[in-house]
């Protein structure tokens, strides 16, 4: 099953190291000579990029994915919340959104050093964080992620949790940069819950139960951030046990088909 792991990495790497020469070129020169198709352009080359992970590791490596359905639009003033189990939670949220694509809230060491994913992060604008910062910094980087996020023309999506589960249940949310946001102004907040890639959250753990892999994921539905006066716990707390209520019955789905 290893093997199957090995080829499926191999392939995505060796298209990565293409796909950033073309990024860097190619779709930087586009996107400056037609700034305003922008949007669609980097929409269009994002969900291929998340096309040449998810591809490979369903043929090659036998990963069961299920895509989420694209009914995110692509318009300021909306957020995508979801629980996170692996790093295939990226490009799943990447393929909720139609005609477009998402600034994820990312953290700051993909910056450097990784194949088209570092390039990425500068060329989508993504809002982005270093837990591992002095205090004064964090402040700083969160103040910063809120101002890109209200004058944003694309949604933006954030795991709440702010790191991987290690359980598989819904973990606590970290609250700071969520409530910064929600002082940003209102919203329209849409709610997804994945499963199935917790136990292989680890690098290794993922290379040798690749083809065990059930990933599923649901749509929520959205909610309404009206006032950004108001208090946003109790709205926080509403979104994270529709998200607990979600993947319960995700898992029953699975269990009774």
């Amino acid at each position: 099953m290893k093997l199957r792991g090995f080829l499926a990495l191999g392939f995505i790497s060796f298209g990565f190291l293409i796909s950033d020469l073309v990024q860097r070129t190619v779709i930087v020169a586009w996107v400056w000579l037609r700034p305003t198709r922008r949007i669609p352009v980097l929409g269009r080359w994002i969900n291929l990029m998340g096309s040449l992970v998810v591809s490979p590791l369903r043929t090659i490596g036998g990963v069961g994915i299920e895509d989420p359905p694209r009914v995110i639009p692509c318009a300021p003033r909306t957020m995508i919340l979801m629980n996170h189990q692996s790093i295939m939670d990226i490009p799943l949220m990447v393929r909720s959104v139609k005609g477009g694509y998402p600034r994820i809230v990312t953290r700051a060491r993909y910056m450097r050093g990784i194949p088209l994913i570092s390039h990425m992060v500068r060329l989508y604008q993504y809002p982005v964080v270093d837990p591992t910062a002095n205090a004064k910094e964090v402040l700083r980087s969160i103040r910063t992620m809120a101002k890109q996020a209200r004058e944003s023309e694309v949604p933006i999506g954030l795991f709440p949790e702010g790191t991987r589960t290690r359980d598989g249940e819904i973990g606590e949310f970290k609250v700071r940069g969520l409530l910064k946001l929600l002082q940003q102004g209102p919203w329209t907040v849409h709610i997804l819950v994945v499963d199935g890639y917790w136990k292989t959250a680890r690098f290794r753990d993922f290379m040798a139960g690749m083809s065990g892999i059930d990933g599923r994921i649901r749509y929520l539905g959205s909610m309404e951030w009206t006032d950004p006066k108001a208090d946003p716990i109790p709205f926080m707390d509403k979104v994270r046990e529709q998200m607990i209520e979600g993947l319960a019955e995700l898992r029953s789905s699975g269990t009774e088909g």
